[in-house]
């Protein structure tokens, strides 16, 4: 949705630049509290100054353009994006909570990462050279995953010739042409829903599609059917672990659907990044920790049988061919190169116990506190 790029002003705009200059990635506008902004993960007070209710509600309209707030009105919450022109994009939702008006709105920069800037193994890069398929981006909230599937769809524009499709709700990073063509379509400013511009996607000649989110069996559906005839799809789910990923795509159809999807979607599945952000053990900031997954025949076979609990145990095996690794393998060589903690490791970890296996295995003569 385009938006006024003058409009925020006044105390809103300052509390935007403040959480720019912060560092922050998220300011939060909650009534009877201080204004508060997310920064590497943790939440700290922006000033001394309690928002009282009409307080938090001029902050809040202050970013909504009249269409906007009168959409809010309607439904009482609105998810929206905007642009300070020469300070940053935001991605907003703003609320109600008891009956009073809140708003978190997140911060999107101007200039999309590179893939090398973020940290993330080396082989993910060359998921976005794959010729078709469905990659997906996976993590909790405020993992990263726009910022890697952004990453990716730049690799896309700046190396090779590609119409590329965007269905976002809302558009996040704005991506400019270079050698491909991008077409960024938002939801519902620019089609009624994920399902339906995904169908009309189809007519318009793409060859890499991004889905911002499947939230339903439809889209789901409509996603991998995509990947099915020849394009490379990308979207994102929030887990936390491959095995994860793929259990949650399974689980969103009834039982007697579950043999089709599970055929369809290993054939189609190309890669899959589970990542989540760390803080950094001696210095401001966090850095990114990912399992990857690619799936080898392997690994399809046990897709198709709904051998879910077999495929960890599997990517161990096809590390060395593929490049595969698991969360802990990650945490793992994170930990010994100084930059996490163990006990953050151990925070994180999706099994402990398998950790401290690994950095057994990995570094036989390094000692992990008990």
């Amino acid at each position: 949705m385009r938006v006024d790029q003058t409009r925020p002003k006044g105390q809103i705009l300052n509390l935007l630049r403040l959480a720019h200059d912060s560092g922050a990635s998220d300011l939060h506008l909650i009534p009877d509290s201080v204004p508060c902004l997310r920064v590497h993960g943790r939440l700290v007070g922006a000033n001394h100054l309690r928002l009282n209710l009409e307080e938090t509600r001029h902050l809040a309209y202050g970013i909504m353009s009249d269409r906007q707030r009168a959409r809010f009105e309607r439904l009482r919450e609105i998810d929206f994006s905007f642009e300070v022109e020469g300070l940053s994009r935001f991605r907003a939702n703003v609320f109600t909570r008891r009956g009073k008006t809140a708003a978190v709105v997140r911060l999107i920069p101007l200039q999309v990462n590179r893939l090398e800037e973020l940290g993330l193994p080396a082989v993910v890069d060359g998921l976005a050279v794959r010729p078709h398929g469905l990659i997906l981006v996976a993590g909790s909230s405020g993992s990263g995953k726009s910022t890697t599937l952004a990453a990716l769809i730049d690799r896309i524009n700046r190396t090779q010739a590609k119409h590329i499709i965007t269905i976002e709700d809302p558009i996040e990073f704005v991506h400019h042409n270079h050698k491909s063509v991008v077409s960024q379509r938002e939801v519902p400013g620019d089609s009624p829903s994920f399902a339906s511009a995904l169908r009309m996607a189809l007519r318009q000649d793409p060859d890499v599609v991004l889905v911002g989110e499947m939230r339903d069996t439809e889209t789901i559906e409509t996603t991998l059917r995509l990947a099915e005839t020849g394009h490379l799809t990308f979207s994102t789910l929030h887990t936390r672990s491959a095995p994860e990923t793929i259990g949650r795509i399974l689980d969103m159809f009834p039982s007697d659907q579950q043999g089709r999807i599970q055929s369809l979607l290993s054939s189609v599945l190309e890669g899959i990044v589970c990542q989540a952000l760390i803080p950094c053990r001696e210095e401001p900031g966090r850095v990114v920790a990912a399992e990857v997954l690619i799936p080898n025949p392997a690994i399809r076979n046990l897709i198709r049988e709904h051998k879910l609990h077999q495929i960890r145990s599997a990517m161990q095996t096809g590390q060395s061919d593929s490049g595969m690794c698991t969360l802990n393998q990650s945490l793992a060589k994170l930990f010994h190169a100084g930059r996490v903690s163990y006990e953050t490791c151990l925070e994180i970890s999706p099994d402990a116990a398998d950790l401290r296996r690994c950095l057994e295995r990995r570094f036989p003569n390094r000692r992990t506190p008990e």
